[in-house]
C-alpha cells in the first residue's frame, strides 16, 4: 500500500465521515482473507497497518506444539527452543512475510472486501442520518420518475432515496424538479431492502406540517391530539389548547386562512377539518362529525355509540361514500352509528 491510499483513505473520513480506523479493520480482514485464499486456510495470518508510516505488514503465525501435525500453522517445541529458549507451550510465533508475494487475483479479491467495506460505512452513515429524523419532515427535490412503476427517485440533503409510489399522494403527479416535503416514517437497519421509507401519504406528514406552522403548537401551547387521513381526499385533526385565551382551532387555520392554506397547497388542495378535542366522549365525537349538526350522542358500549342527526343533516354526517363517518370513527377511536330522527 503506498502513501497515495492512505491520503484516499482520510479523504473519505472528511468527505463521507468513515472512520479510518474502521476502514483499516475491513482492509486487515481482506488481507487475511486474500492470502488465505492464495495460501490455503490452514495458514494462520495478522495483518497490522501502519498509519503513521503509511505502510501494511502481514505476519504469519504459528502455535508452539509437541508434535507438528499441520506445519504451515504449528511449529515444534524443539525447533522453537532453538529460535528462543523462552518460548513454551501454547505460544503463538510470528514470521513477516511479504505482501508483494500477492496474486492480481488475490489483490482482487481484497479490493472488492475493501469497495463493498466502503459501502456498508456510507449505508451505516446515511442510516444514522436519517435516524434522527425518523418521523420528522425532510425536504427533497424530484430527479426522476419511472414511468412504468410510478415510483419516483428524489435527492435529499443526505443522499438519494426512492419515493414509492404507494407512499404518494393518489392522483398528485410529481415533475422533475418539484421540491417536495416528505415524512420519513421508517429506517431499515438491514443490509437488504431500502434505506428508508419515505411518505406523503401518511397521517404523521400532516401532523409535523401543522407543527412547523403554528407557532402555538412548537411552544407547547396547543396540542395535537389526533390525526385521521385519507391522503388526496380529506383529513381530519383533533387538537387542544392549554390556554383558555387561546383558540386551538383559530390558532391553526391563522389570520385569514394562511396557516391552514399553506399545509394545504402543499397536500395539493386536500380538504382539511380542524376540530376541538374534548375529554368527554359525546362532545368530542360531535365535533369530528362536523360540518354536520349532530343532536344527540349516546354510548352504547366501552367504544361504540349511536348518533342522531335531523334529516337533512344525515347525508352531511355520513359523507360521501361513508367517508366523514370513516374519519370520524378512526379519529375518535368510536364505532359510530348514525341514525336520522
Amino acid at each position: 500500500m503506498n502513501a497515495e491510499f492512505f491520503t484516499a483513505l482520510e479523504l473519505l473520513e472528511k468527505e463521507k465521515g468513515i472512520p479510518q480506523e474502521y476502514m483499516f479493520e475491513k482492509i486487515e480482514a481482506a488481507l487475511v482473507a486474500a492470502y488465505k485464499k492464495e495460501h490455503g486456510n490452514n495458514i494462520n495470518v495478522r495483518v497490522l497497518i501502519d498509519p503513521v508510516k503509511r505502510d501494511v505488514k502481514v505476519y504469519q503465525q504459528k502455535t508452539v506444539v509437541e508434535v507438528v501435525e499441520n506445519p504451515v500453522a504449528e511449529i515444534s517445541l524443539e525447533d522453537a527452543k532453538a529460535l528462543s529458549k523462552r518460548n513454551v507451550l501454547g505460544k503463538v510465533l510470528e514470521t513477516e512475510l511479504k505482501t508483494k508475494n500477492f496474486r492480481r487475483l488475490s489483490a482482487g479479491a481484497a479490493k472488492n472486501v475493501i469497495i463493498q467495506g466502503i459501502r456498508e460505512a456510507e449505508r451505516r452513515a446515511m442510516q444514522e442520518a436519517y435516524e434522527n429524523k425518523r418521523e420528522e419532515i425532510i425536504t427533497a427535490k424530484v430527479s426522476k420518475v419511472d414511468n412504468e412503476t410510478g415510483n419516483v427517485i428524489i435527492e435529499t440533503d443526505t443522499s438519494t432515496a426512492v419515493l414509492l409510489r404507494s407512499e404518494q399522494i393518489p392522483g398528485e403527479v410529481l415533475r422533475v424538479g418539484d421540491k417536495i416535503k416528505v415524512f420519513v416514517t421508517e429506517v431499515n437497519k438491514e443490509s437488504r431492502g431500502p434505506l428508508v421509507t419515505l411518505s406523503r401519504s401518511h397521517s404523521g406528514l400532516v401532523r409535523r406540517m401543522f407543527e412547523l406552522e403554528v407557532p402555538e403548537i412548537q411552544d407547547g401551547i396547543v396540542i395535537v391530539k389526533g390525526v385521521a387521513r385519507e391522503a388526496g381526499s380529506r383529513t381530519k385533526i383533533a387538537v387542544y389548547s392549554r390556554d383558555e385565551d387561546v383558540d386551538a382551532v383559530g390558532a391553526c387555520i391563522g389570520n385569514k386562512g394562511m396557516r391552514i392554506a399553506a399545509v394545504v397547497d402543499e397536500l395539493g388542495g386536500e380538504k382539511i377539518d380542524i376540530i376541538n378535542y374534548s375529554e368527554t366522549p359525546e362532545e368530542y365525537i360531535k365535533a369530528a362529525l362536523s360540518p354536520a349538526t349532530v343532536l344527540s350522542v349516546t354510548l352504547d358500549g366501552e367504544r361504540s355509540c349511536k348518533v342522531t342527526v335531523s334529516p337533512d343533516q344525515l347525508s352531511l354526517a355520513i359523507g360521501k361514500e361513508g367517508q366523514n363517518a370513516r374519519l370520524a370513527a378512526r379519529l375518535t377511536g368510536f364505532k359510530i352509528d348514525i341514525k336520522a330522527e
